[in-house]
């Protein structure tokens, strides 16, 4: 208590609910960790409302999408995750160990000497691939519990582990399979608001989301283990097919190679018009 400034001392005295109607933007409490903002009910509804609206127009604004996370994981949905992990002994030791995934812990040129097909090497390959890096998660701020804070840190960090066992791409309508998988197997509020990119899909994308990736999300994020208590520093050397059995995951058709053929057949329709037509004018 002697740390705290004077106008925040009989702050802390009040009751909890008195306390509440005190806090204020100009009456704020000092961050729980580094780096941390707290905000009023009010600026949390705001941030989640602007936050929303700019990932909306711009789904690449990962700083805006972390924004919406953290608004609207409270007051209840990052709490049932932790409780998740607390009721789980692999999630218990996350939370003791608090391992972070960063480049300094996961260096890409030792996990591409890894195995063939082993988890280590499908996550190089898949950040290789998409041409990102452990480092490009944004950390929390807008989480009051530390802890929850970690939580909602490492769901963040370990999402691309989910996009590389998938083997789903960061194009739109790959992020939105995972985000729905995600939503089923977490119930964070963001990954179900993430959706709204649907709108930015071509027809047969939308056709495509909803009768093949839409269903094998929530087929697999409700049957599936809670992806947030696989400890994946762990795992390195774990076959994915191993792993995928192991947290009941199906693999979902290759969205690539899907868009692959779907791009060869009109070149050839294409290049058959125009033969066509050159043959007529002949």
């Amino acid at each position: 208590m002697s740390r705290l400034t004077p106008s925040l001392r009989p702050l802390l005295l009040l009751p909890p609910p008195l306390r509440a109607r005190a806090f204020s933007v100009l009456n704020r409490p000092p961050p729980s960790y580094p780096g941390h903002v707290p905000l009023t009910s009010i600026e949390r509804g705001a941030l989640a409302i602007g936050s929303a609206f700019g990932s909306l127009f711009n789904p690449y604004r990962h700083d805006l999408i972390a924004s919406l996370g953290e608004a609207t994981a409270k007051p209840y949905f990052i709490t049932r995750l932790h409780r998740a992990m607390l009721q789980d002994p692999t999630g218990r030791r996350i939370l003791r160990d608090r391992p972070r995934i960063t480049s300094k812990n996961m260096r890409l040129e030792e996990l591409r000497e890894y195995p063939e097909n082993s988890v280590g090497r499908a996550y190089a390959a898949w950040l290789d691939r998409e041409g990102v890096t452990p480092d490009t998660r944004d950390p929390v701020r807008y989480i009051d519990d530390p802890e929850e804070a970690y939580v909602m840190q490492r769901y963040r960090e370990t999402h691309d582990f989910t996009h590389a066992i998938t083997g789903l791409p960061v194009i739109i309508e790959g992020e939105l399979a995972v985000k729905a998988f995600e939503f089923a197997n977490t119930l964070l509020p963001m990954t179900a608001l993430s959706l709204v990119a649907y709108v930015r899909l071509k027809p047969v994308e939308r056709e495509r989301f909803w009768s093949v990736y839409f269903p094998w999300a929530v087929r697999n994020g409700l049957k599936a283990e809670e992806v947030v208590n696989v400890y994946w520093e762990e795992e390195l050397e774990t076959d994915v097919d191993v792993l995928r059995a192991r947290l009941g995951i199906e693999v979902p058709p290759d969205l690539r190679d899907i868009r692959k053929k779907l791009r060869d057949e009109k070149r050839r329709e294409k290049e058959a018009r125009e033969k066509e037509q050159q043959g007529g004018s002949g």
